[in-house]
């Protein structure tokens, strides 16, 4: 086990580690614990009950939070022609209409948070699958980022109001953020019952067991806080 500095250690006092906070005491404590010099992100760990070798336990998606996530969002979209004309008077940070952009990642560049991509461009985009994709960063229908000309506008919104994806990674886990520590108390309490109800429509429909194992609010810097899993899976946005 790593080492850990003094003010995680004196964070740690405050945290039963035993137990299964309610949801919202675990908002209030995970505000309470993070000691960053800034204004730290709040991510929901979930260790789930699904196999990652088996194709349709492979779930992946995106979920738009109601108060987003506290950070700008630089939003690369591929499109050509008057697809990418729509995209720039949309909002986009960078449209990637010629092989120079894609010359440009290849070399490295990779100075943005979310990729869109409308269908007719996804024979090229793919090519650079082995960039992006270990990043988070490859467009796909699943997360709704491959999309039609007409389309672009609403995503690109909903992209830079706070969306967010989520997918299980090898391990078993998803990590999603839920907005800054400086939130409110009902905003994070919302954008994580709004994770929380994305991934419970994502549930397959074959499994057998837990779904959701074990559930883990922490600040980016700061111990982590456990949420009782089953208020989590039952409660409602008042």
């Amino acid at each position: 086990m790593p080492k850990r500095g003094k003010k995680y250690l004196e964070a740690l006092k405050k945290v039963d580690r035993q137990k299964e906070y309610s949801v919202r005491d675990a908002i209030r404590l995970v505000k309470e614990v993070s000691y960053t010099n800034f204004d730290g992100t709040v991510e929901a760990h979930f260790r789930m009950g699904l196999d990652p070798r088996r194709a349709e336990h492979q779930i992946r998606g995106s979920v738009v939070l109601p108060h987003g996530t506290g950070r700008p969002v630089k939003v690369l979209v591929f499109a050509q022609g008057e697809a990418a004309e729509i995209a720039r008077q949309a909002g986009a940070d960078y449209v990637a209409d010629s092989d120079e952009w894609f010359d440009k990642i290849r070399n490295g560049w990779l100075d943005f948070d979310v990729a869109i991509a409308t269908r007719d461009m996804m024979p090229k985009v793919g090519r650079l699958g082995r960039i992006l994709g270990p990043r988070g960063l490859m467009p796909s229908p699943k997360t709704g980022t491959v999309v039609s000309p007409e389309d672009l506008p609403r995503v690109i919104r909903e992209a830079k109001a706070g969306r967010v994806e989520y997918r299980l990674d090898r391990g078993g886990n998803i990590h999603v953020p839920i907005g800054k520590v400086s939130f409110s108390e009902d905003q994070l309490l919302e954008n994580f019952l709004t994770v929380v109800d994305a991934l419970k429509k994502a549930k397959p429909e074959d499994l057998k067991g837990p779904y959701i194992h074990r559930i883990v609010l922490a600040p980016t810097m700061g111990p982590g806080v456990k949420v009782n899993v089953r208020e989590a899976m039952t409660m409602r946005m008042e």
